[in-house]
């Protein structure tokens, strides 16, 4: 039986209408990757484990694996570019210019000036002076439809606009599949076929209050056709409301989730949105400014996908070349340069994506690891001295377990496995004998990769106990302490054995 939402008709349908055969290369390439992930993840993390406890005498979780590695590695190698960047001032004008009885924000025709002086000339040249308007461009923008969720596109979605992490919006559309309100939700499927039956779902949709004026509005189109993306997916449609309502009242979660996929799928079939962009140039004193506005002037399939569309709209007085206007108010700001922005767990997914490292089943869960081992934290991802540290030791002895390139070719090879073209036996092979070499030699350098990683350990188990600065003495952390005498936790300054043992504790 083959079905991708839980609904009594496609289940009976997949039911009465049996697939031949079981698809056994899929189930091989399928088997294949759970027992390379074994392999690599098993062998590589307790290496790891063993080697910190027997240099320690004391357990602690650590773990790597074929996508975990090379994920963690270009992290750190963001983390290193954001570390050793060096911030070089510049300087930026911001300027208003009045139009009738209206302000409106006037963008310098230089984004970065080099140098304050050069700066201070542009204010002193344009405060308060009066420009003519030397050209008007007006431009009209056909912006087409979304495109259907896959698993990795919902996900992103769900973090811009509600801060859902990927892992907990997978589970939040596991359930809502569970409840047969949407279909399978992992899949990297960008695609609509018309068996689903795009009229039956809008009209079950429609039966909802919120949904009906919409509904009813597509359902009047001569010819359904919604825009697809170029990705498929051989066992799975894209994301899409089964027409289904609820039978029990959802979670806030849940009914985000919900509505965001049932917009979603409606917008994809919606009309080209028509936005009109007006680019106004101002010269002043022999300085360019530009005055931007930008309007709607047919919603198309944003009526649909409300109110979850970006567009702002700015509107500006009307403005003919020639025209004299006055900038009310210029002044200069400082700048410095900024490093690469960190990740967070949206954009890191997508960086996973593009790299074709994980699985759409598994890349959320990867993330989640990551922060579990303790190797990054916070949401604008920073990896941490255990995380380096971790990184460290797999390059010196186990590079190939933190390269990208062996992750893609191995999915290669399950694709390969996929289409007939090579053994699951041939690949596991290929898999143990890359391993054995590095399992060796992590065995035999025991010694040192268990020290470094030890006093990582304990670095970071510092750095977790850590509150901040005491504010008795000024100069010691106050740290949270375990009593073995109380069997109580209290927070106490890390000088209080140095001499200063002022009674600055206090119990938790």
């Amino acid at each position: 039986m083959k079905f991708s939402t839980l609904m009594k008709s496609e289940l009976e349908k997949a039911y009465e209408e049996p697939l031949p055969h079981l698809d056994f290369p899929l189930i091989e390439a399928g088997r294949t990757r759970h027992e390379v992930d074994w392999l690599y993840g098993i062998n590589l993390s307790r290496a790891l484990t063993l080697a910190a406890r027997r240099w320690s005498g004391r357990y602690s979780t650590l773990s790597t694996g074929r996508v975990q590695g090379p994920t963690l590695q270009f992290l750190t190698k963001r983390e290193k570019t954001i570390r050793s960047f060096v911030p070089t001032p510049y300087w930026e004008i911001n300027a208003e210019a009045e139009i009738l009885n209206s302000v409106v924000e006037a963008e310098y025709e230089r984004k970065r000036i080099e140098t304050r002086a050069e700066a201070d000339a542009v204010v002193e040249a344009c405060a308060g002076k009066t420009g003519e308007v030397t050209k008007v461009d007006i431009r009209t923008v056909h912006e087409k439809p979304p495109i259907p969720f896959d698993v990795g596109t919902l996900q992103r979605e769900a973090y811009s606009l509600f801060g859902y992490t990927p892992r907990r919006t997978l589970a939040i559309a596991q359930r809502l599949y569970l409840d047969a309100l949407i279909s399978y939700p992992r899949t990297s499927s960008q695609k609509l076929p018309p068996i689903i039956d795009y009229k039956e779902i809008l009209s079950s949709l429609k039966r909802k209050p919120a949904y009906s004026k919409l509904a009813s509005k597509l359902l009047e189109k001569e010819e359904l056709k919604p825009r697809e993306g170029a990705k498929e997916d051989p066992a799975h449609p894209a994301v899409y409301p089964t027409g289904n309502l609820p039978e029990k009242p959802l979670g806030i979660p849940e009914k985000r989730i919900w509505d965001l996929v049932v917009r979603r799928f409606m917008a994809v079939f919606g009309e080209e949105a028509l936005k009109e962009s007006l680019k106004v140039r101002l010269d002043v004193n022999g300085h360019g400014f530009f005055l931007r506005g930008r309007r709607i002037l047919r919603e198309g399939w944003m009526e649909y996908y409300k109110p979850y569309v970006r567009a702002e709209e700015v509107l500006l007085p009307r403005i003919e070349e020639g025209d004299k206007i006055r900038l009310r108010k210029v002044t200069r700001e400082d700048k410095f340069t900024s490093p690469p922005s960190r990740y967070n767990p949206a954009s890191l997914l997508k960086k996973m994506e593009t790299l074709g490292i994980g699985t759409k089943a598994t890349r959320a869960e990867i993330i989640q690891t990551l922060y579990n081992r303790g190797y990054v934290r916070d949401e604008r991802i920073i990896v941490t001295e255990l995380g380096f540290d971790v990184i460290d030791v797999l390059g010196k002895y186990a590079p190939a377990v933190t390269s990208a390139k062996l992750t893609q070719e191995l999915e290669g090879k399950m694709e390969q496995i996929q289409n007939n073209h090579v053994t699951r036996e041939t690949v596991l092979e290929e898999v143990v004998e890359q391993l054995k070499p590095q399992l060796e030699q992590f065995k035999e350098n025991e010694e040192p990769i268990g020290e470094a990683l030890t006093k990582a350990i304990k670095k970071a188990q510092i750095q977790e106990r850590i509150v901040g600065k005491c504010p008795n003495c000024g100069t010691g952390n106050l740290t949270i302490i375990y009593s073995r005498k109380t069997r109580k936790r209290f927070i106490g300054c890390s000088n209080y054995f140095k001499g200063h043992r002022q009674t600055h504790g206090k119990q938790l």
